[in-house]
């Protein structure tokens, strides 16, 4: 197996946990609040990181701009990508939050032309339209399915547009570090300083918060967040964007609604449409197309 299909592998494995995340996400509303929800996750996250980063690699050297960059993932695709999805998960289904993150690959390409400068192939082109339309025919078919949508879906709907925007520029300001900084860092530095930007609103949460009322399986909840989704995922990620194009790791984070689509429909009994299939085996086909783009590429990059 070469390298870059073990990328692949790696951001395929990390966004199906993103993925999971949605629905342990919608669980997770319904017994603690946002911001006390998400210290907990990356609290535990860190705790775990920071004696494994010392004892695997020892104290990082960062300067000021890798720093900076890191704070700007934390920002993004942390602090605001969670407040943005777990509220947006009050107001609309685990299914439709999930659907609307196919939108990711789009908005990471482009994201990735005008900040990093590069050019999408042909493959990643069509791929990231055939990931569109997917998304458009199932937001189009819950409009008018008559299936129960959550109290407000398009208040819902937006602010998980809002988290999509944050997870495109996480991807983005990972990729434009992943050369000078080692996955393992990368993970514990943006967990710290999401810990430190929860902080202050959490602490006003928990000041009035039932810590005694939530189940074993709720606090199992948090525990998962915090170990599999921040600690196993954000590795993986890391280890992944590393080696391929910001643009194709956004296609493969195609499989992010794949995974939220199928487990909302497993976990948390929500209808799944025959329009949500189509979208996914378009989701699907966009990831086969770059895999066979990948293959062209190591074919041209190969040594005579």
């Amino acid at each position: 197996m070469n390298e870059r299909i073990r990328a692949y592998i790696k951001i395929i494995l990390a966004m199906f946990i993103v993925g999971s995340s949605v629905v342990a996400g919608k669980l997770l509303v319904e017994s603690f609040p946002v911001f006390l929800a998400s210290e907990l996750r990356f609290l535990i996250a860190a705790l775990i990181l920071v004696p494994l980063l010392i004892r695997l690699e020892g104290i990082p050297t960062l300067n000021k701009k890798e720093v900076c960059i890191l704070f700007l993932q934390a920002l993004s695709g942390v602090f605001l990508f969670s407040i943005f999805m777990l509220y947006g998960l009050k107001y609309t289904t685990a299914m439709e939050g999930g659907i609307i993150t196919s939108t990711l690959p789009a908005v990471v390409a482009i994201i990735a032309f005008f900040i990093l400068k590069e050019k999408p192939t042909r493959s990643t082109v069509i791929g990231i339209l055939l990931a569109f339309f997917g998304t458009l025919a199932i937001n189009i078919s819950g409009t008018f399915s008559g299936v129960q949508r959550g109290v407000a879906p398009l208040l819902g709907n937006m602010l998980i547009i809002g988290a999509v925007i944050g997870e495109a520029l996480f991807i983005i300001f990972g990729k434009s570090i992943s050369k000078r900084v080692t996955p393992l860092t990368i993970s514990t530095m943006v967990s710290i300083f999401g810990a430190i930007l929860f902080l202050p609103l959490a602490i006003y949460e928990a000041t009035s918060f039932p810590f005694t009322e939530p189940s074993i399986k709720d606090w199992g909840i948090v525990l998962y967040f915090g170990i599999v989704v921040t600690v196993i995922a954000f590795i993986l990620m890391y280890q992944g964007i590393e080696k391929v194009p910001a643009s194709t790791a956004g296609v493969l984070t195609g499989v992010l609604p794949i995974s939220a689509v199928l487990l909302s429909s497993i976990i948390l009994k929500e209808n799944l449409l025959w329009i949500h299939i189509v979208g996914m085996v378009l989701v699907l086909l966009a990831i086969y197309l770059i895999s066979l783009d990948s293959k062209t590429e190591l074919k041209n990059t190969d040594p005579i």
